[in-house]
């Protein structure tokens, strides 16, 4: 990265809560790490009669093009840049993998909301696991697009400098914070902002704020949609 996109990503994510990475890996390696998801899903990419669903989650996937997507010297250097050189642990693996499909069947998981970061009493609950004003566990939220993502394609959907609002609100809530669900239940109260939809080409990165709001959206385009939300965890 030169100065100046090293500027632009800075700026980005403190104003908008999030940056953009084009090319944060090769097209060539977004391919590989498809064509190992589509053997998980148990679909066939140009089948349309093998589309069932809205979308199909698949978890964290360990094979060597994954850990080399998430950890090309590019993102490295970004990670530096937004987390704090030592501040974050290299990613293992990727996941988990949410593929859309552009079905009439709507989906069930397009409501707007912040992602958790560690375990509440029951940590196999994903919906009460927490967030805190530290955001403990989590450096950074993550979108890896695998396949060309235009507005059709169920772009993530993200409000722009909701991460303030957000921290403003968690401030008062001690090192406990709170739940994903009791955060999700409090967003309608915050202050509105503009929308993004986060589209791209394979193999560009959005590197967003923990706090960041974002929402997934039903498929409209006539390809699916492979991406990977992955966190970069914090090292303390």
């Amino acid at each position: 990265m030169n100065i100046t996109e090293q500027q632009q990503l800075l700026h980005d994510y403190h104003e908008r809560g999030f940056a953009v990475m084009e090319n944060a890996f090769p097209r060539a390696l977004a391919q590989a790490c498809c064509e190992l998801i589509w053997k998980e899903t148990g679909c066939e990419p140009y089948d349309r009669s093998t589309w069932q669903e809205p979308v199909i989650r698949i978890a964290e996937m360990t094979q060597e093009p994954f850990v080399q997507a998430a950890n090309t010297d590019r993102l490295r250097k970004a990670y530096d840049l937004l987390a704090g050189t030592g501040n974050w642990l290299p990613r293992q693996s990727l996941g988990s993998f949410p593929v859309r499909f552009p079905v009439e069947k709507q989906a069930t998981d397009t409501g707007w909301h912040v992602d958790a970061s560690f375990p509440g009493e029951d940590p196999t609950d994903y919906f009460n696991w927490r967030v805190n004003h530290r955001s403990k566990g989590r450096a950074l939220l993550m979108l890896f697009l695998f396949t060309d993502t235009g507005m059709n394609d169920a772009p993530t959907l993200v409000r722009d400098g909701s991460h303030t609002d957000v921290a403003e609100l968690l401030k008062h809530h001690g090192e406990a914070g709170l739940s994903f669900m009791e955060l999700a239940q409090l967003l309608d109260t915050l202050p509105e902002r503009p929308v993004s939809a986060a589209t791209g080409a394979a193999g560009t990165v959005y590197l967003c704020h923990p706090f960041l709001v974002h929402r997934a959206q039903d498929h409209r385009g006539t390809s699916p949609k492979i991406m990977a939300q992955p966190p970069l965890m914090r090292a303390d």
